[in-house]
């Protein structure tokens, strides 16, 4: 029979953490709204959030506009130019990242060639390579994605890396006894293991990524958020760039919440005794 009280305070615990969460938010915006509106400093600083939401309002074509966006897009055009390149850049990034990881985990000689590169890469800032990129690839969209893909690629080789060793040698000869070939090891016992680390190695990739998709787009990057922010602060429209910090922010936390949830799913053990 199903335990009525533990689905009860499961419950009501979930509805406490929303409304404190709805809570910090409300009270956010009105610190905000209360610093904008006592002029502290001027609006092109700290704008409104009637302002920014009137900018949400005229980008996404739900106001009386004569012409509705920022710069001949929408505010959605915008939004999925940016995931697209968030998408391309993560799924080549995370997939390198695996196959790297796996080899400093398992072969020494490996992890003596590669540690370091992926070390040194790991250490670099974004913008520091960016304009090589551009060098190499053009300014369309090759260097936004390689970009994105280096900035996702070296935390989820370290947590692979790291994952797969920590792995206790015990399961892998249990494995062997049981008939598994060496070439089935690593997908069969190695990574499923080690499958809660690396889930948490991809979260911090996603969010490495999203922090440089401004960066990526700072060159010939309209259509999309990072160059709709761009844009605006040419012309000092600090109510556009707030629109866009917000969304990037939120989209980044759907994105996270997604990971969060596939990682309760694929690994239900975790956390538990």
């Amino acid at each position: 029979m199903p335990d009525h009280s533990n689905t009860s305070a499961t419950t009501s615990r979930r509805l406490r953490t929303t409304a404190l969460r709805l809570g910090a938010v409300a009270l956010l915006i009105a610190l905000w709204w209360a610093v904008a509106a006592a002029e502290i400093w001027p609006p092109v600083f700290v704008p409104s959030p009637q302002s920014v939401w009137q900018q949400f309002l005229d980008t996404t074509g739900l106001s009386d506009t004569a012409r509705p966006g920022w710069a001949g897009y929408g505010l959605g055009e915008h939004l999925l130019a940016s995931l697209r390149r968030m998408a391309l850049g993560c799924a080549y990034g995370i997939s390198g990242g695996l196959a790297l990881g796996l080899l400093v985990g398992l072969i020494p000689a490996a992890s003596t060639v590669l540690g370091p590169a992926i070390t040194f890469l790991r250490t670099l800032p974004p913008l520091a390579y960016l304009s090589l990129l551009v060098i190499w690839f053009g300014i369309d969209e090759a260097p936004k994605v390689w970009l994105l893909l280096l900035a996702a690629l070296p935390p989820v080789a370290v947590a692979t890396a790291d994952a797969v060793r920590g792995v206790p040698a015990d399961y892998r000869h249990a494995a062997r006894s049981l008939g598994t070939g060496r070439a089935m090891l690593p997908w069969r016992v190695l990574l499923p293991a080690a499958a809660p680390e690396i889930l948490t190695g991809i979260r911090l990739a996603v969010g490495v990524a999203y922090t440089t998709v401004v960066a990526a787009e700072t060159i010939n990057g309209v259509p999309g958020i990072g160059g709709m922010i761009r844009d605006a602060q040419r012309y000092n429209q600090t109510d556009v760039v707030v629109l866009g910090i917000i969304l990037i922010g939120l989209s980044g936390l759907a994105f996270d919440g997604l990971l969060q949830l596939a990682q309760r799913r694929l690994t239900p053990w975790r956390g538990r005794v």
